[in-house]
């Protein structure tokens, strides 16, 4: 590439240097940069979903588990070869689409660095021509405060002056002429420096993560709220009524490509990434989705760390009774909790019991601070009802099913609202199962509630410290839960 040079029109600022560009260096040697960013997070798809499902298979952290693998062949309404299939469908949209994206952007280039560099340190220069005006006005003798300051700390009395450093001056003497050269300082090269380097690529993944969460949150809630998108496009991913980590992309191709593909190219072109930057938010955005549909509630799992939209959060929207709430994804949950759109019943299936025990002596929390479902009970009576205030009325199919006592209870007020909407959903998709959905679930909470009472009339028997009660709550709890669910229910204890 050609050498660059800026003609300056700032004489009194320091000059630009030259640069010569080159194409950026693979990086992955005779794979180019661009065909990577379409194979990376499908590989890392994968990679992720079988490490979970090895997990699953050797049934490794059974108290860490949000359903049993019971859950798993009773009351999904889709087989896992399907799943397969349909991620394959979506994951070829996505290949096609994210290699013609790749073709609507540069090459990315290496050689300019010194010269961005220099461009930010200007920038910060020409900012400090405020800082006189500034101390003027609140009563400062700019002067005076320079001359001072000028002895022992220089570089602060050039701060002072607006960015005036004498002792930077070089001087070059060239056919006669002298020629006088302003120079940057160490402070200005270093804070130049980091916001090349970090602060911008810091605000662009930024801009990237607030553009996809808003985008998937809105056309997530639509498909909720609009009957005939949710019935015809949407329900095929609530079919995964129990979620396990390679089914995060069984959709609809429609929704596959509106939803996922679509919403991570505008953020992507948004942010003004480059190659190497997509790379790492396609793959990033691939971890996070996968992690969400695992199935576990990992303490020490740093994606689920990190923000409360975990599987825990997640799971909730795939539950009969929290399916029209917890819409956010793939990051941060902020729309949901402007929107009020977060499920405020708390842990209100049985189910979780176990892994809210097990969480519980992990994280050494007081009972009422530890929730899966990261949401406070007391909400339910104290939140606006807004978007959910008629959705009982509405919810006219929910007098017709059986054993309605026996369906996991929300408290009353919003929660109330929100699970009669999300029933009401589910049997309006009579495809995906429609009320057998609910039966099934009234079968497994009337079991699970009766392990856990059985579980803790053992331990009021027993004489053990409050520390040994709960290991033993969650033991009892996790072994009777995941060991016999499946012969209670007639299904193989089989994932």
């Amino acid at each position: 590439m050609a050498n660059y040079t800026r003609g300056d029109v700032y004489s009194d600022l320091p000059p630009l240097p030259e640069y010569r560009t080159s194409l950026m260096p693979s990086l992955l040697p005779g794979i180019p940069d661009k065909l990577l960013t379409v194979i990376l997070p499908i590989a890392a798809y994968w990679a992720l979903s079988m490490l979970f499902h090895w997990i699953d298979t050797k049934d490794y952290f059974p108290q860490y588990r949000l359903h049993t693998p019971a859950e798993v062949s009773s009351r999904n309404k889709v087989s896992r070869w399907e799943v397969v299939r349909d991620v394959v469908i979506q994951q070829l949209i996505q290949a096609a689409v994210g290699w013609g994206l790749g073709l609507t952007e540069p090459d990315d280039l290496v050689g300019k660095e010194e010269y961005e560099v220099a461009v930010w340190a200007r920038r910060i220069r020409m900012a400090q021509r405020l800082i006189p005006t500034l101390l003027v006005l609140i009563g400062l003798d700019v002067g005076g405060l320079a001359k001072n300051l000028n002895q022992s700390h220089p570089v602060l009395a050039g701060v002072v002056l607006g960015g005036k450093y004498s002792a930077l001056q070089t001087t070059s003497g060239q056919t006669g002429f002298v020629v006088s050269t302003p120079g940057f300082t160490a402070w200005e090269r270093t804070l130049a420096s980091a916001v090349y380097w970090f602060i911008v690529p810091a605000i662009q993944y930024g801009i990237a993560i607030v553009v996809v969460d808003t985008w998937q949150y809105f056309l997530h809630r639509a498909m909720h709220m609009n009957k005939w998108m949710y019935t015809t496009i949407h329900s095929r991913h609530h079919r995964l009524y129990v979620p396990y980590a390679y089914g995060a992309l069984y959709n609809h191709p429609l929704e596959g490509f509106l939803l996922d593909t679509l919403g991570a190219s505008v953020a992507y072109k948004l942010a003004g990434m480059n190659t190497r930057q997509g790379m790492w938010f396609f793959t990033a955005s691939t971890f996070k989705t996968v992690d969400d549909h695992c199935g576990y509630s990992l303490p020490w799992d740093p994606l689920q760390r990190l923000t409360s939209n975990n599987a825990g959060y997640h799971d909730v929207h795939h539950q009969s009774w929290g399916i029209k709430t917890n819409f956010s994804q793939p990051f941060f949950t902020f729309w949901d909790r402007l929107l009020g759109t977060v499920w405020t019943g708390g842990d209100v299936s049985a189910r979780y019991e176990k892994a809210r025990v097990a969480a519980q002596k992990k994280a050494d929390q007081e009972d009422e601070k530890t929730t899966i479902t990261h949401s406070n009970v007391t909400d339910s009576a104290t939140q606006d009802p807004r978007p959910y205030q008629e959705d009982k009325k509405t919810a006219t199919g929910l007098s017709s099913i059986p054993f309605k006592d026996q369906q996991p209870h929300p408290p009353q007020g919003k929660a109330e609202l929100q699970a009669a909407g999300s029933r009401q959903q589910v049997l309006d998709d009579k495809k995906g199962g429609g009320p057998q959905v609910l039966i099934q679930e009234a079968a497994e909470e009337k079991e699970a509630r009766s392990l856990l009472r059985r579980a803790g009339r053992r331990r009021t028997a027993s004489s053990l410290s409050q520390t040994d009660s709960l290991k033993g709550l969650k033991d009892r709890v996790t072994g009777s839960m995941h060991g016999r669910a499946g012969a209670l229910i007639g299904m193989e204890s089989k994932r």
